[in-house]
């Protein structure tokens, strides 16, 4: 079964003009070693009664973080003023459904559009992110995936952009493999190189983590797409599809 649902996830958000270099890239190998790597995770359950081995929650734990929420709104839209939390929650939610269709188990620091902090007072900032700390180390997840929008002081900057902490040899692989999706997509305006970044939920991750900047609110092209329910699709498509190729390298070295 979850050999299939691979299959059907992979074939899946893949516009015409990418599909046939995306296969090419996803190979029948990345399917049956994943299928194996979460498998396996499974073996020796028999009784199901007697056993919750079989249980999804057993399969590979991945942390999806949408930045921001409540107060702290992130950045905003340069024509609409849309809050980049929105944002982010939208394409952290269409995530999910990507790796929970791909048989995974799926931890968000936040479903709703509330931030972490508990109340509005002093500090609420260094609770917010106390409280992401704390989701992730509970989860003991196998990827860390933070999703975000960029902005800067000049209009024309565009394109989606992927961060790793610096020295994470795992960091930096996922999100080589990240951003090559994301290039991939025809509407990102701008192909882009991963980089380093001194990030406070990159540095308390206890496995790969990546920040994912989606592109700029500063930029009214960037914006507009952003704002599409499509372009968000695409977005988690290729996030989703390059943290499979980074998984897939993981099991062949």
């Amino acid at each position: 079964m979850l050999r299939k649902k691979f299959i059907k996830v992979i074939k899946r958000h893949i516009n015409v003009n990418s599909r046939l270099a995306v296969i090419k890239k996803m190979s029948a190998g990345l399917v049956a070693l994943l299928f194996l790597a979460i498998s396996s995770l499974f073996v020796g359950c028999v009784d199901k009664k007697a056993s919750n081995a079989c249980l999804p929650s057993e399969s590979l734990v991945v942390v999806i973080d949408a930045g921001h929420g409540g107060i702290d709104g992130g950045v905003s839209g340069v024509n609409t003023g849309v809050k980049e939390s929105d944002i982010n929650l939208e394409i952290a939610k269409l995530l999910a459904k990507e790796f929970l269709s791909g048989g995974f188990s799926v931890v968000m620091t936040r479903s709703t559009t509330a931030g972490l902090y508990g109340h509005t007072g002093a500090g609420h900032k260094r609770r917010d992110m106390q409280a992401r700390e704390k989701i992730i180390k509970q989860a003991n997840p196998a990827l860390v995936i933070s999703i975000h929008q960029n902005k800067f002081s000049s209009p024309s900057r565009r394109g989606a952009q992927v961060f790793y902490k610096a020295g994470s040899e795992g960091g930096n692989s996922l999100a080589k493999c990240v951003q090559n999706q994301l290039n991939n997509l025809k509407e990102n305006g701008k192909k882009c190189f991963p980089l380093s970044g001194d990030y406070y939920l990159l540095n308390i991750s206890p496995c790969p983590a990546v920040i994912v900047e989606c592109g700029f609110l500063s930029n009214a092209q960037d914006e507009k797409l952003l704002i599409s329910a499509e372009y968000q699709k695409q977005l988690a498509g290729a996030i989703f599809y390059g943290a499979l190729s980074f998984l897939e390298s993981n099991q062949t070295e």
